[in-house]
């Protein structure tokens, strides 16, 4: 009789997770990218998410809440500069190139006062991430101006999404949501990289200037 009813209660919490998981439509995914390039996806989230977590078992709404958003803020820094670029770069190597180019570009910076140009990373507004992002933006109007205004500029910026937007909108960015999970690890992914790559000039402002460089990772 207890063997029956521990049968039984494992299938109702089965049953629940699959539930949950199945609530988050998974369709303008699917329709965007291959197989294959899903899997890399899901490694980027999972990377950002075990970065966000400092390597801790834990899942991303958790960890994104306990960060300690406003007092970083006050002390002038972020918790996505945080990320290891170096591990960050052996992502980019564990991925495939393709899906690499389907998300982001290079594009070259010219930094002030010296006017070096350096390669920087930026967003590909005519890839298969963009056509995620729009897809998803028809039933979500947060992602529909995100997606917008990386069309129109062609780059992540810190003010498209804010930590205020993403606790405060729990409709629009449930943290809960694969695809929302996913978009975060991009957007934060992408600054730290606009952020460190070229740490040494951009301490002196710069302009992107010149189109993406699309072939190469």
């Amino acid at each position: 009789m207890k063997q029956t009813l521990y049968i039984l209660f494992a299938i109702l919490i089965s049953q629940a997770l699959h539930s949950c998981k199945s609530q988050y439509s998974m369709v303008e995914l699917n329709r965007n990218f291959t197989t294959e390039q899903i899997a890399d996806l899901n490694k980027i989230t999972e990377f950002f998410r075990s970065e966000m977590c400092l390597s801790m078992e834990s899942d991303f709404k958790t960890c994104y809440e306990r960060i300690p958003h406003e007092y970083l803020e006050a002390t002038g820094s972020q918790f996505w500069t945080k990320i290891d670029f170096e591990d960050q770069k052996k992502l980019y190597e564990q991925i495939s190139e393709s899906t690499f180019n389907e998300i982001w570009s290079y594009c070259e910076s010219k930094y002030y006062p010296s006017e070096t140009v350096a390669e920087s990373l930026c967003a590909n507004p005519k890839g298969k991430y963009q056509g995620f992002l729009t897809e998803l933006g028809k039933t979500n109007l947060f992602i529909a101006k995100y997606a917008k205004r990386i069309r129109a500029y062609g780059s992540f910026n810190t003010l498209d999404i804010q930590y205020f937007d993403v606790l405060g909108d729990k409709k629009s960015l449930d943290l809960n949501d694969p695809n929302i999970q996913l978009i975060l690890a991009i957007h934060y992914l992408s600054l730290n990289d606009q952020t460190t790559r070229n740490a040494a000039l951009s301490s002196k402002g710069k302009i992107i200037n010149a189109p993406p460089i699309l072939d190469s990772n």
